[in-house]
């Protein structure tokens, strides 16, 4: 679902704020039917809601807005950020530079922790986690 073309582009956008259709199209420069297209469809997955607007003299229009389960993408957002900034930043520097708001502090993401566990760790790596199927997992047929 958000792994289509432009995709991670709007969400991108929403989680900074751009909620109009036209804000999407002229910060991305896709077209207005593929916008329309992702748009419809990240609404239709319940990460976007659209909250309508009418501005003077002109036909009611949608915004669209980011639902807890679009929120929840964030941090995954912004580790996708962060590491594009760690190995592709050109000379010019970050696009955004996000920082706390009370202290001003540079904000990083820390991917995986452990929330439930008897001892204290400290941010995990890929050798110390163990995947396992799942209860949803079926067997090939």
């Amino acid at each position: 679902m958000i792994g289509e073309k432009w995709t991670l582009l709007i969400l991108r956008d929403a989680v900074n704020g751009v909620r109009r259709f036209d804000d999407f199209h002229r910060h991305i420069g896709l077209s207005e039917a593929v916008l329309s297209d992702r748009l419809r469809k990240l609404a239709s997955a319940g990460i976007l809601k659209t909250v309508p607007y009418q501005e003077p003299g002109s036909r009611s229009r949608n915004e669209y807005r980011l639902t807890r389960k679009g929120w929840d993408l964030w941090p995954a957002l912004m580790a996708l950020s962060q590491w594009g900034e760690a190995y592709t930043l050109g000379p010019e520097g970050p696009l955004l530079d996000v920082r706390h708001t009370d202290c001003d502090a540079p904000v990083i993401v820390i991917v995986i922790v452990i929330v439930e566990c008897s001892t204290e760790h400290s941010p995990l790596t890929p050798r110390e986690v163990t995947a396992r199927l799942g209860t949803g997992a079926r067997p090939r047929p």
